[in-house]
């Protein structure tokens, strides 16, 4: 059907398709009955629209992290121990390189043989090397024209370290002891020394014990002053007034506190009433302050007291001479070794001597002596002399 000029007939626009109501259908088999319709499969979820990149929001924040402790108890104590052991390495090569040294120990002909534990000879020179004239007077050493020219040795020593359970042994040489001296006939053994320095000394001590000696350490006049003044002197106890009628030294009875001038004056007095076995008695008193020095310097309240580490630490690469093959192992072996002596841990004795001249010694007794050092066994009683 067509309106006039031929178009279709204007159809109106349907309005908005009305909700019909389900019509119950009966079912069958019962009056009146009627059921639903069944129910509509679920189709495919309907699908998410993806969100454009500006609408994802941002990523959350990072959780507040606890600030970690940058120097805890354990890296502290780390840190001052790394501290610690490089300062020990520092001053460890420090003296290795400072120590003085001289070619003291020397192979001839005719050497002894190397025997059982280790030998020291231990020098105290009377050399005044660096010593100013007041340094003389305040030490009341005298000049080299009074001693007699040359340097001597006041004291020697051999400390011998065994290699088993025996004790060790320090043992004084008088220095007025008449030995033959290799090449310059019979004389003091201090001459040795002042003839041909330390390699001489050495040869003349070998050939007199039959001990071959591996290792050297001297000492002068004003280090030894050094070293007890550097540790705040050391605590000697003195039976009697020691009164020296050729120094004018003295000396009071009691225990008291030595300094540098004190104890060099202690361990050189002979010519006192306190001493009247001479040299017999000086190289007795010698041995005292060795062990007392020693278990002073070993001490836990000298070694961490700054006051007095630091001071020695400075003198004493000025006051030892060393052989040049030795290190600061064996010194530190040697001191470790000599600690026991005034606690009876060190066996301390003067070479036995026939007279109180001290100028020949006992060839028995001295045999006896030398030998049980070489075999490294029991020093005889018979052997041992004060």
């Amino acid at each position: 059907m067509t309106n006039q000029g031929g178009y279709p007939p204007r159809v109106p626009p349907r309005g908005p398709r009305q909700h019909q109501p389900a019509q119950m259908m009966p079912l069958p088999g019962r009056e009146g009955g009627y059921r639903q319709p069944p129910p509509r499969r679920p189709g495919p979820p309907p699908t998410r629209a993806m969100p454009s990149r500006g609408d994802v929001p941002p990523p959350p924040p990072p959780a507040a992290r606890r600030p970690r402790r940058r120097f805890g108890p354990g890296k502290v104590l780390l840190t001052l121990l790394s501290v610690f052991v490089l300062f020990l390495a520092g001053v460890w090569v420090y003296l290795e390189f400072s120590i003085n040294r001289v070619a003291a120990l020397e192979d001839y002909e005719g050497r002894p043989a190397a025997g059982e534990g280790t030998n020291w000879l231990i020098v105290g020179s009377d050399s005044r090397e660096g010593l100013t004239a007041e340094d003389e007077q305040r030490l009341v050493t005298g000049d080299v024209e009074a001693a007699g020219g040359g340097q001597r040795t006041d004291t020697m020593m051999i400390a011998h370290l065994p290699d088993n359970d025996t004790k060790p042994t320090l043992v004084s040489l008088p220095r007025d002891s008449e030995v033959a001296i290799p090449g310059h006939g019979t004389s003091k053994i201090n001459a040795a020394f002042s003839i041909g320095g330390a390699p001489l000394l050495v040869k003349t001590v070998e050939q007199a014990t039959g001990l071959r000696i591996d290792h050297y350490a001297e000492i002068g006049f004003g280090g030894f002053a050094n070293i007890v003044d550097a540790i705040g002197g050391v605590d000697m106890c003195v039976d009697k007034e020691m009164r020296d009628t050729v120094t004018g030294i003295t000396i009071p009875a009691g225990c008291q506190e030595l300094d540098g001038a004190q104890a060099l004056g202690f361990v050189r007095m002979r010519h006192s009433d306190a001493t009247p076995r001479s040299d017999l008695d000086r190289v007795e008193n010698q041995r005292k302050f060795i062990g007392a020095l020693v278990s002073q310097i070993s001490s836990p309240g000298t070694l961490l007291n700054p006051f007095d580490v630091f001071p020695l630490l400075g003198a004493a690469p000025d006051a030892l001479t060393m052989d040049e093959g030795d290190h600061l192992h064996n010194l530190v072996g040697l001191a470790w070794a000599m600690r026991g002596i005034s606690s009876d841990g060190v066996l301390s004795t003067t070479v036995p001597v026939t007279s109180g001249s001290a100028e020949h010694w006992d060839k028995t007794k001295s045999k006896q002596l030398w030998d049980a050092l070489r075999n490294d066994t029991v020093v005889p009683d018979s052997a041992i002399m004060t």
